[in-house]
């Protein structure tokens, strides 16, 4: 792939509003992703949930050159603000939900003049990570207590850091949650809408509101259980589904 794209599954005419969603890869690799990868298959179920929070907006899928985040070339980061640069000037607001690396390009990018809105999924935010410009946005931070693969304390400190530059986040730890988002895929899904709704002003959401504060030392608040936990093997069945339901247009 020369170019990034985005990989448009929902199109309503007339839209102002684009939901991007970026999905996470790995430290170093300058392979293509495919459409096979778990990491971009995990994306298609948030994807939906955008769909079905804001069926007037635009929603698509992040498709970076590289796997890797390749260091200071950040080739993740560069392909979603060249992809966000590319956007029709027709779309007014943007917001970006991103999952591990996909999380810290969306945090990376979130200072681009039309984003809104900003919400990582257990978002890989190294120590020395920059903060960006947040301010006048909606920033939403998740992360799964049980992940082995990014570190969740690294998500907490990060928030503590924007919050001590007086910028409100929402900070939301989950239990019984690994880096995939599997065992609790209900909450996650709803997560994203609320998000979505909050951030488009949509509706207003009381969870939301509570848990978002510029206190550094307010901590993390538990990720509500929204939805029954049906397992594992019933996050895949969602993906497969949502997969099947959306298309690229």
């Amino acid at each position: 792939m020369t170019r990034p794209r985005l990989d448009l599954v929902a199109t309503p005419p007339g839209a102002r509003d684009l939901v991007v969603v970026a999905h996470g890869g790995q430290e170093h690799s300058l392979e293509e992703p495919h459409d096979w990868r778990h990491a971009i298959l995990r994306m298609w179920p948030l994807a939906a949930a955008a769909r079905q929070a804001a069926p007037h907006a635009q929603v698509a899928l992040v498709r970076y050159r590289f796997r890797g985040w390749n260091g200071d070339r950040a080739h993740a980061a560069a392909d979603v603000f060249q992809l966000l640069d590319d956007v029709p000037d027709d779309i007014a607001r943007i917001l970006l939900v991103g999952h591990s690396m996909g999380g810290r390009a969306a945090i990376a990018t979130a200072g681009h003049r039309r984003v809104v809105g900003v919400l990582g999924l257990a978002p890989w935010l190294p120590v020395d990570e920059p903060m960006r410009r947040l301010q006048d946005r909606l920033v939403v931070l998740a992360h799964g207590a049980q992940d082995q693969t990014v570190d969740p304390r690294l998500t907490a400190e990060f928030a503590r850091r924007v919050r001590r530059a007086g910028v409100p986040v929402a900070l939301f730890a989950a239990e019984d949650e690994a880096h995939a988002l599997l065992r609790r895929h209900g909450d996650w899904d709803e997560l994203v809408r609320r998000f979505v709704r909050t951030g488009l002003r949509l509706a207003r959401d009381e969870d939301l509101e509570k848990a978002t504060t510029a206190d550094p030392d307010h901590g993390a608040d538990p990720l509500p259980t929204w939805s029954r936990r049906r397992g594992t093997a019933s996050a895949v069945a969602a993906v497969a589904a949502a997969r099947l339901r959306l298309s690229v247009r």
